[in-house]
């Protein structure tokens, strides 16, 4: 018989309600078996936290500056404001609306755990810090952009697969058991029902957001080309959706080229924008990252500005290029900002991830759909001109 493949999305899922379940019943001593499989976890995944920006960001500047051109700029410019402006967008809307459907009761005391203890905890101290990673990345990956030796360029390749390789066989397959352990606890705790409340709150808002941005993305393109933006955003709605199956916008780059050359974008620039933007265009994965943080920062009280939000939205456009192609990829680049700058704990990273894995499709659906209208704005300056039109 075939075998049955359940992916992350239902493996995360089966695991809340698995955790909320044995919270009931389970003895003391089963769940601190949990929160110890938890606690050596959060250490491994702490240690690869450096490990996962060193290898993502330096390969992939290094390997964009290889091919410097003036489209590359312009592609690459254009798709970093778009990301950062699915940021700040959602950072003003989260700002006005979280405030009045979530409070800070919803997450008291859930992430210091002080029901259920680990047994013991192994010590995984991380090669360096996050800044020290991310400085490191920034200026290699540069220097290698420049560069007309391959080998080193070859070498972080191979370290970025090696990552990647982790994250695949390792992080995400016991990513369950540790959304297990984290939801067992909280129903230990008495929280669980004012979390799975706020998440449906959250989930709600994010939804409705990613619509807005992809029909403001497409007007804006229509500003360009002289077209109506709805039957643009028709046209790459076979990609919207291939994307919500695969859950990675490199696996659906043959539908997304093949939509937007649909749309009039001639094929040497589809050929070019689609493939770079399934790499460096993140807005989809950006704004639920932000609007995850902002809603979970809300809940435990914490203090934010505008000033902190600003540096990790920019820093995070930047963290996450080239995210690995496994589902939940976007937010392993992000923990360590999110660490280093607003101050998450691991249990703050844990919510993190299975909030945002919750709604993985619908962003990556957003990237790639997204992914048209910065190929249309960038055909209308490089690209042939072609009597090709939407019907």
């Amino acid at each position: 018989m075939k075998k049955i493949r359940v992916n992350l999305l239902v493996k995360i899922l089966i695991a809340i309600g698995l955790g909320i379940a044995a919270g009931n019943f389970f003895p003391i001593w089963a769940g601190r078996v949990f929160m110890t499989f938890n606690a050596i976890f959060s250490q491994f995944l702490g240690f690869l936290i450096p490990l996962i920006i060193l290898g993502f960001v330096a390969p992939a500047i290094a390997e964009i500056g290889k091919n410097a051109g003036k489209m590359l700029v312009w592609t690459a410019l254009i798709a970093y404001i778009a990301t950062l402006m699915s940021g700040f967008l959602s950072y003003g809307v989260g700002e006005s609306i979280f405030p009045h459907l979530i409070s800070p009761d919803n997450l008291k005391g859930i992430t210091e755990g002080h029901d259920l203890e680990p047994f013991f905890t192994i010590e995984m101290p991380p090669l360096m810090g996050v800044m020290t990673a991310l400085v490191t990345a920034f200026t290699v990956g540069i220097c290698l952009s420049r560069m007309e030796g391959e080998t080193l360029k070859k070498c972080l390749v191979e370290f970025r697969d090696i990552v990647q390789m982790t994250i695949a066989g390792a992080i995400i397959p016991l990513l369950p058991i540790y959304i297990f352990g984290i939801f067992l606890n909280m129903t230990v705790s008495g929280q669980v029902m004012g979390i799975l409340t706020a998440f449906a709150k959250i989930i709600g808002v994010i939804f409705a957001l990613h619509i807005f941005l992809l029909i403001f993305q497409y007007c804006i393109a229509a500003l360009f080309v002289k077209r109506n933006p709805f039957k643009l955003l028709w046209t790459m709605l076979p990609a919207y959706f291939t994307a919500l199956g695969t859950q990675s916008s490199a696996a659906t780059i043959p539908v997304t080229l093949r939509q937007a050359i649909k749309m009039g974008v001639s094929e040497d620039v589809a050929g070019f924008v689609v493939p770079l933007c399934a790499t460096i265009h993140m807005s989809g994965s950006v704004m639920k990252i932000v609007c995850c943080a902002l809603a979970l920062m809300i809940m435990q009280g914490h203090a934010y500005d505008f000033g902190m939000m600003s540096g990790f939205i920019c820093m995070l456009g930047v963290s996450i290029v080239a995210a690995p192609g496994v589902p939940g990829g976007a937010i392993m680049a992000s923990l360590g900002i999110l660490s280093s700058i607003l101050g998450f704990s691991e249990g703050d990273q844990a919510l993190m991830i299975a909030l945002y894995i919750a709604m993985d499709s619908f962003g990556t659906a957003c990237n790639v759909t997204g992914d048209g209208f910065i190929a249309l704005i960038i055909d209308k300056f490089f690209g042939k001109k072609q009597p090709q039109m939407i019907q």
